[in-house]
Formats: C-alpha cells, sequence, structure tokens
C-alpha cells in the first residue's frame, strides 16, 4: 500500500500537499459538438468510446487521438441515429457490439468494426444508463421515470435483442427513486444500481428481486465504476464525495471527500489510487472557476483517502473519467465538449507514499 505514482514527492497523508503539476502533455478531442455526457475503454485499452448531447457517439484510437469512426448517420432524420442526447454506452468485452441510450427514448445496438446498428429498442422515456454483461451476451439498461412514465430496469438477451422478449423486467413504483447508474457485477448475475436520492441497490436477474440497499450518500448517484478484479467499486455522488464499496456485501469501506458534486469517478488498475471528476452544477459555471481549479481531476490513495495530486485542463465541470486497464493514463470528458486523453510519465511510476 506504500507504493504508488509520483517521484521525488514523499511524504505523509498528514502533510497532504496538492501537487497540480503533472508533467503530461494530454491530446484533446474535439469531435463533439456539445457536453460530454461518458465515456469507456474497451477491454484492451487501444480504443476509446465517448457519447455526448449531440446525438452522435464516437470512437477514437487511445494511442493518438484519431477518430476511428461515429455511429449514426449525418443527421437527426437518419432512422439509424440518435436524435437527442446520448446519456449513456458500453461496449463489450470483445469489443464486438457497442450499446448506447439517449434521451429520443431509446437504446440502440451497434456493430464496432462497421459502425451499423444492428437494432434498436423503443422506450417510453429517456435511457439513462446502460451496461453488457461480462460475457456480452445480456445488455441492461434503464429508463427515467417521467411524463407519467415509471423508471424501468430492463435486461435483454443481445442475441436476441427484441423488446417484448426481456430477460429481467422491474419497475420501479412511482415514489421509487429514480435509477441514475448501473453496472454489473457476479458475471451474469447480478446488477448494481445507483439512484437519485443516493441509494445503492443490488438486484439478482434470475429471480428479478431486490436482494440488498444501502444508503451511504445523500444525493444522487452519479456514476458507477468497478475495480479490475470487480471485487470493489467506486461510486460518485452529488454530496460532493465518492465512496468505495465491497461488490458482495455492499459495505462502504472508504470515503474521498471533496468539495463540489462529484460526476464520475475510478479506480486506478496498477496502483492504489482513485481519480475524481466533477465540478459545479454548469449553470454555475463563472469565468473564474477555471483559475481556482473548480474543474481539476483530483487522484485519492485508494487506502489512505488522502488527496495527493489534481490536473487542470477543462474549462467546464468533469462529466466522466476512467483509468485506462493498463493503469498508464486516464481519460476525461467535460462539459466543454471535449475528452482528453492523458498519459502519465514516468514519475507517476516511482512516487512514494509514505504515512
Amino acid at each position: 500500500m506504500g507504493s504508488g505514482p509520483f517521484p521525488g514527492l514523499r511524504f505523509s497523508p498528514s502533510q497532504s500537499p496538492i501537487w497540480d503539476r503533472f508533467k503530461m502533455k494530454p491530446i484533446s478531442l474535439h469531435g463533439h459538438d456539445r457536453a460530454i455526457t461518458c465515456i469507456r475503454y474497451n477491454r484492451e485499452g487501444d480504443l476509446l468510446f465517448s457519447s455526448a448531447k449531440d446525438h452522435l457517439p464516437n470512437v477514437w484510437y487511445a494511442i493518438n487521438g484519431e477518430r476511428l469512426g461515429t455511429f449514426g448517420g449525418k443527421n437527426d432524420r437518419d432512422r439509424n441515429s440518435h436524435s437527442g442526447a446520448v446519456w449513456c454506452l458500453d461496449v463489450d468485452w470483445e469489443t464486438k457490439n457497442f450499446l448506447s441510450g439517449a434521451a429520443d427514448n431509446s437504446v440502440r445496438l451497434w456493430d464496432v468494426c462497421t459502425g451499423k446498428m444492428l437494432n434498436c429498442i423503443e422506450t417510453k422515456s429517456a435511457v439513462r444508463t446502460c451496461g453488457f454483461s461480462f460475457s456480452g451476451n445480456l445488455a441492461a439498461f434503464t429508463s427515467d421515470k417521467q411524463m407519467g412514465h415509471p423508471c424501468i430496469i430492463n435486461v435483454m438477451d443481445v442475441r436476441d435483442f427484441q423488446a417484448d422478449k426481456p430477460v429481467m423486467q422491474v419497475v420501479i413504483p412511482d415514489k421509487g427513486p429514480k435509477v441514475t447508474s448501473l453496472v454489473w457485477s457476479g458475471i451474469e448475475e447480478q446488477i448494481i444500481t445507483g439512484h437519485d436520492n443516493g441509494d445503492l441497490a443490488q438486484w439478482d436477474v434470475k429471480s428479478s428481486q431486490k436482494t440488498n440497499i444501502v444508503s451511504d450518500h445523500s444525493k444522487t448517484v452519479t456514476d458507477i465504476q468497478m475495480s479490475k478484479d470487480n471485487s470493489m467499486f467506486i461510486s460518485s455522488s452529488k454530496d460532493t464525495t465518492a465512496k468505495l464499496f465491497d461488490t458482495d456485501t455492499l459495505e462502504c469501506m472508504k470515503t474521498y471527500k471533496t468539495e463540489r458534486p462529484v460526476n464520475s469517478a475510478s479506480i486506478a488498475p496498477k496502483f492504489d489510487h482513485v481519480v475524481l471528476g466533477g465540478g459545479q452544477e454548469a449553470m454555475d459555471v463563472t469565468t473564474t472557476s477555471t483559475r481556482i481549479g473548480k474543474f481539476d481531476a483530483r487522484f485519492f490513495h485508494l487506502v489512505f483517502e488522502e488527496e495527493f495530486a489534481r490536473v487542470k485542463g477543462h474549462f467546464g465541470p468533469i462529466n466522466s473519467v476512467q483509468f485506462n486497464p493498463e493503469g498508464t493514463g486516464y481519460a476525461s470528458g467535460g462539459e466543454d465538449g471535449y475528452v482528453r486523453l492523458h498519459t502519465f510519465d514516468p514519475t507517476y511510476f516511482s512516487f512514494q507514499f509514505e504515512c
């Protein structure tokens, strides 16, 4: 636990200096016209997928930031394109299929290699979250509670992606909290959902029953991401914290505190680090925000809960962050419409965190 990222920097948690001088030259990707909503690496880490409020998800080469392509046509009238803000996306284990959910009341399944839409399921409200199971044979997604329609959790078989053939379907009662984030756990057996009241719930896919629930967050859960071995996950929240949980028991093990809403958080695959991204609500952003560090990516030690570094760059709140699968860098997507690819320099790998 004592080893971790930046050379020449040796300090105790009680000193907790903030180092915001990463010697990195990030690659800025500008393929979206509006705010980024979600970014995800594929398993190998050679591709990065991004979605925004501009209707067209993109895929990029992670090594140099070159855009490989987009998913959808050139305009909203193309029936194979989203016509609303794309809120969520995921790519399967083999980088074969790609999933996207949007405010146009649809979730779409795409072929990664060709960029062609394979199938589309229409919903009665906006699709807020989506994700593939570990085999890639099952896909889960949730629709919002809006316009008199309830929030619904759906699980579909990708091999028979039809709206009338759900593997699991759970309707959240009218007074129940809306699902705002989702992740698979237990291989194909369980789903963990985050809700707008701060709850985290565990669901059994076969029985369609809720098996556990915790309420450690006090406000909306904005993102959930698994650790590399799936034994833990980190959740971010508008209550200005991110929390580390045991995947099986939903026991809260660590809390990472900030002063502003946290929109996304990710666990490093190599070291005991987590990165948090967030900032003010977009409507509250001022021209002084970038100068006072409100949009920095913030690094915490996973065990000691101490912040040890910040990285500047975005000109608006960070909406999505993720370490690449090799642990050699991370990506962030912001309200400014940019995706930034960061590669750690050698100092990251020789830093010593002393108690």
